[in-house]
């Protein structure tokens, strides 16, 4: 993976992007052997000290059941681990830029991301980030890592994509939520302003996605079996709006831009997403005065619109059951009431 590659915001967790996922099967002539040895001599770039960091948050799976650091591995076992990347050659500097968080205990904090924060620092944005904002945050906890490039991160959401994310603030943390993102487990609705009006009340889009073969700054939908990961996005209509539509996605798989590429792909592209085409005028009348008024929603809201409303996981430590939902930013409720106000004034 290059800088480039590192510096592509994702909506969600990418199983390729920020951990590793392995399945290792011993050989049958295998000797008993510590766990952590084997895997840290079998796996590049793993030193014992992430091996044992994964074990110990429940990370490594000997046929199925976690085990610790020090369990004898045995012939023909299948192992299965995931555990995040080796760190990069990245320094972060240390930012005071206001976070808005809306929980936090001595595990983790969960904030509400405006629109426009870049997550993490990569090609073109080395500061101004939130890793720079955690990494002030964070700068007086005795367990945290100045040299995580990553600090508390187990999943992400693009730029301008505004709402809900949770940081782990102590590795063991780290692990236990990353894991609940790998398998699934969490809760993510997004709320989205679509183009079009979306026939069904409710559906499922699912299609692998992959960056495109014409231009590597987006993403696809390709057949089944050729291309890209595997991805499911059910969708619940909440608003007609004329023109456009108000729908809740809830993520089952969490892929780079999973629900502006499904939502595309379905004919229904996010409204003001300018990398998949919603910045323009894709539904709607030829009349002037119509086009005026898209225009100036556009420039109300300067973004795709989509926000991450609801967010829900087991805390990694209490093992509570945390659910967290958060309001619509000032400029998609307004882009919201805008559409609304002109199709009641339409019809009158």
């Amino acid at each position: 993976m290059d800088m480039e590659d590192f510096a592509q915001d994702s909506e969600e967790l990418e199983e390729g992007d920020l951990y590793e996922h392995y399945k290792i099967t011993v050989d049958a002539g295998q000797s008993s052997f510590r766990i952590d040895k084997f895997l840290s001599n079998r796996i590049e770039n793993a030193s014992r000290s992430r091996i044992q960091a994964a074990a110990e948050a429940g990370n490594i799976l000997v046929d199925g059941n976690a085990v610790k650091p020090n369990y004898k591995i045995k012939p023909n076992q299948e192992i299965v681990i995931v555990m995040d990347y080796p760190r990069r050659e990245l320094k972060i500097i240390a930012q005071d830029i206001p976070l808005n968080i809306v929980y936090e205990d001595n595990d983790l904090l969960v904030i509400n991301k405006p629109p426009g924060l870049v997550v993490h620092p990569g090609h073109g944005n080395y500061s101004g980030t939130l890793v720079n904002a955690l990494a002030y945050h964070f700068k007086d906890l005795p367990l945290f890592n100045s040299e995580d490039p990553r600090p508390g991160l187990v999943h992400r959401i693009d730029k301008d994509t505004s709402g809900l994310m949770v940081v782990a603030k102590t590795e063991l943390a780290k692990n236990k939520l990353a894991l609940q993102f790998f398998d699934k487990t969490t809760e993510r609705r997004y709320h989205a302003l679509v183009w079009g009006s979306v026939k069904e009340d409710e559906g499922t889009v699912t299609g692998n996605i992959g960056r495109s073969l014409k231009n590597r700054q987006v993403f696809t939908v390709f057949p089944e079996g050729d291309y890209g990961k595997h991805a499911v996005t059910h969708y619940k209509v909440l608003r007609r709006i004329g023109y456009v539509t108000l729908v809740e996605c809830r993520l089952e798989t969490g892929r780079t831009h999973q629900i502006r590429v499904h939502m595309k792909h379905i004919n229904h592209t996010l409204f003001n997403d300018a990398n998949y085409g919603g910045d323009q005028i894709l539904r709607g009348t030829t009349f002037s005065k119509y086009k005026q008024f898209v225009q100036n929603c556009f420039k109300v809201l300067p973004r795709q619109a989509l926000h991450a409303k609801t967010l829900g996981f087991i805390h990694p430590t209490t093992g509570e059951k945390m659910l967290f939902n958060s309001d619509l930013p000032d400029d998609m409720a307004t882009a919201i009431d805008k559409w609304e106000n002109y199709i009641a004034n339409r019809n009158e």
